[in-house]
């Protein structure tokens, strides 16, 4: 069990082997841990998960975790099980009796992490009210909220663990849920006075792309470039309809690409059959529908492909963001046209929250549709300010023409700041157009010192003016309050003067970007093909165990291994992502891949690896005069490779060249010697009668046995 008393430094070290937290990592386990509840809004790949994972780790305690899917829990428990850590979820897969041993377990402290569905938790509240609990989590909570874009009735009930665990924490935790949302999920929870931690969205490896009104057959074949781009690696294309996901595996068929389709239409055993076979990467391109992807904790999906508009900017993004999950570049493309928009607004005016739907599709084609860096468009949606371009986005590379749009803007916010920002855009463009409207004059808004301001430009002009500052982050939109414009602390210092703005001219041409490849260096292809040498380990060795291939090693910590080429097992505590659990079960192995790769491909010079040139002649059973003549070198700097080997814990047979006489008398030699100069003064000692290679081979292996000391 894991009892013993580390910082959560250390334990993040030993566990995980990173030796440093990501933003805000650590302020969300030492406010869990100082028992505050705690809403952590991270981006998908910001490392959410390890806020739960350590705190009862380094407190000796038990986490609760409410999770929404079998196969999330699954996913986490394999894991955490890689990483030598103790835990198990109840669900309907299991049997009554399982779940009770685990229960058992969990009583008596033997379990550091129990996952749970929030059906589960609430219909059988008092099976858990028992357990020793030092943490409560609830994952993907943004599903509480009817302001979230992924609402589920079930999580509305989960004010219950604050009620049955009232001195016990709770972390609540999501990818993507804007102002109003992170306030109603800490209502909903019935959270008390929680600190709210909000991460940075800005996932910088993710590469942003939209591409408009492309006939069906372009795609098609643009799509299947991607795939072949990227053959040895995962992604997904999601699409908008059930019918389409089909239609598109259908078609890449046609360009020999097998791609798995995953909708709610398919039976629960296809599906699971499905998204398992993605997991464990034997399939690797997934159609789908939104259906797909809470739950899928895939490290090393390199592209997200959106074959159709998304309903809303938070499911986009959340979307995107199972891409690069590992850190490394990946892509992202969105494919939309006006037939998605008028489908998605019939979707969107229907139900309870149509307003709400319609208003955040609007946004999402604002987005579509944008002059300005993409980038900064996201970030300002979930209320972050990107201050320079991205340079990672279709628009940042095909640069649009701007001027200087101060004035413009001030006269939009000055507008809004008269009608006491109570407004939304198309009464706010009728004021500023001084349009006399029933709905302004109603409102005495013709009185207004702005009316009419802007009567130089168009409705369109402004909408694309507007569209521009909601982007940028100089105003946003409050849901909750009609929909009416608000303006942020960055807009307040355009409005009063303190800084200018650019803005996208309205006829905007849009120039051609075109990049060249460049040719690999040798090193880059060394890498490259030690990267595939060891993923197909990792495959092997994960279909060897029934884990999926990225819970043994992400490709990120693949990567700095094949940058970094460690060719002993104690290097291996160097790499991110290797923990003490993981270079004890896998380091040999893979250590021997990297080795077996070197020595057999022309890759380049890299440091040592001479030496093991000679230890793989050396297994061959050669001598050390058949070992000097195969690699041209003299027989002393064998005998000094060998002792270098030696000195680096490989088992190195020394009798082949040196008797049972030999090692006592370099033993008896190095008593009488007071000279630092050992080599000179043993081989004067021994008269000669051995070289200093064999000196060097000798006292290596003696001082491994213990039977030198200096």
């Amino acid at each position: 069990m894991l009892m013993e008393n580390m910082t959560v430094l250390q334990a993040l070290e030993k566990y995980y082997g990173y030796k440093s937290f990501r933003p805000l990592q650590q302020e969300a386990i030492q406010s869990v841990l100082g028992g505050k509840d705690t809403l952590l809004i991270l981006p998908t790949g910001g490392g959410k998960s390890v806020c739960y994972q350590l705190p009862p780790i380094v407190q000796n305690g038990l986490c609760l975790v409410v999770s929404p899917l079998i196969s999330l829990m699954k996913d986490q428990v394999n894991a955490l099980t890689q990483n030598g850590i103790p835990a198990a979820f109840i669900n309907s897969s299991l049997s009554a009796s399982e779940n009770n041993d685990l229960l058992k377990k969990a009583m008596q402290k033997q379990l550091k992490l129990l996952y749970v569905s929030p059906e589960k938790l609430v219909n059988d509240m008092a099976v858990f009210a028992g357990l020793p609990l030092s943490l409560v989590a609830i994952d993907e909570a943004h599903c509480v909220s009817q302001w979230g874009h992924d609402f589920r009735p079930e999580y509305t009930q989960l004010k219950v663990i604050k009620e049955q665990f009232p001195g016990v924490p709770v972390m609540a935790l999501t990818a993507t849920a804007d102002k109003v949302t992170r306030r109603d999920i800490a209502t909903q929870l019935g959270m008390h006075e929680p600190e709210i931690l909000v991460g940075s969205f800005n996932r910088q490896n993710l590469s942003l792309e939209v591409r408009a009104n492309l006939p069906a057959r372009e795609r098609y074949t643009q799509i299947a470039n991607m795939i072949n781009k990227y053959r040895n690696d995962s992604g997904i294309i999601y699409c908008l309809s059930r019918k389409t996901t089909e239609q598109l595996a259908e078609k890449l068929a046609g360009f020999g690409i097998e791609a798995g389709v995953y909708h709610a239409g398919l039976s629960h055993e296809k599906r699971n059959s499905v998204q398992d076979d993605f997991i464990n990467d034997r399939l690797k391109v997934i159609c789908a529908t939104i259906a797909f992807g809470m739950g899928i904790d895939k490290s090393n999906v390199r592209y997200v492909i959106h074959y159709n508009l998304p309903k809303n900017i938070e499911g986009y993004y959340q979307e995107i963001g199972r891409a690069g999950r590992d850190g490394l570049p990946s892509e992202t493309r969105l494919y939309y046209n006006y037939g998605d928009l008028r489908i998605l607004t019939t979707f969107a005016s229907e139900g309870a929250l149509a307003e709400i739907n319609l208003e955040k599709l609007k946004r999402m084609h604002q987005y579509a549709e944008a002059d300005v860096c993409r980038r900064k468009i996201l970030l300002s949606y979930f209320g972050e300010v990107l201050e320079k371009d991205c340079g990672n986005c279709d628009v940042c590379k095909n640069p649009r023409r701007h001027f200087d749009g101060t004035v413009v803007v001030q006269k939009a916010l000055s507008a809004m700041k008269r009608m006491n920002e109570e407004v939304g855009m198309q009464m706010l463009i009728d004021v500023l157009r001084g349009s006399r409207k029933a709905e302004v004059t109603e409102k005495g808004y013709q009185n207004v010192k702005t009316f009419g301001a802007g009567s130089q430009h168009s409705f369109f002009e402004w909408q694309h003016y507007i569209n521009q500052m909601l982007n940028l982050g100089l105003v946003e939109i409050a849901y909750d309050e009609n929909f009416s414009l608000k303006i942020t602390q960055s807009g307040n210092e355009v409005l009063f003067g303190k800084k200018t703005q650019q803005l996208v001219v309205f006829d905007a041409e849009k120039e051609k970007f075109n990049k060249t490849d460049k040719p690999k260096t040798k090193k880059e292809k060394r890498e490259e093909g030690l990267f595939e040498a060891l993923k197909k380990k990792r495959q092997e060795l994960a279909a060897a165990k029934g884990v999926p291939a990225y819970t043994v090693f992400n490709d990120a910590t693949l990567t700095e291994m094949a940058e970094k080429t460690p060719l002993f097992v104690e290097d291996l505590a160097e790499i991110s992502g290797i923990g003490e659990f993981k270079q004890k079960e896998y380091g040999s192995i893979f250590v021997q891949t990297i080795r077996d790769f070197l020595l057999h491909n022309e890759v380049g010079k890299v440091k040592n690896l001479s030496y093991f040139q000679t230890f793989e002649a050396y297994q061959k059973g050669l001598t050390a005069q058949e070992i000097a003549k195969e690699r041209g070198l003299n027989k002393g700097t064998v005998y000094g490779h060998l002792a270098w080997l030696i000195d680096h814990s490989e088992n190195i047979e020394v009798s082949n060249y040196l008797s049972k006489t030999d090692l006592e008398d370099i033993i008896k030699a190095v008593k009488h010697l007071e000279s630092a100069e050992y080599l000179n003064g043993i081989k004067e000692y021994l008269n000669d009668r051995l070289e200093y290679g064999l000196i060097k081979l000798g006292v290596a292996y003696l001082k491994k046995k213990g039977k030198l000391r200096f």
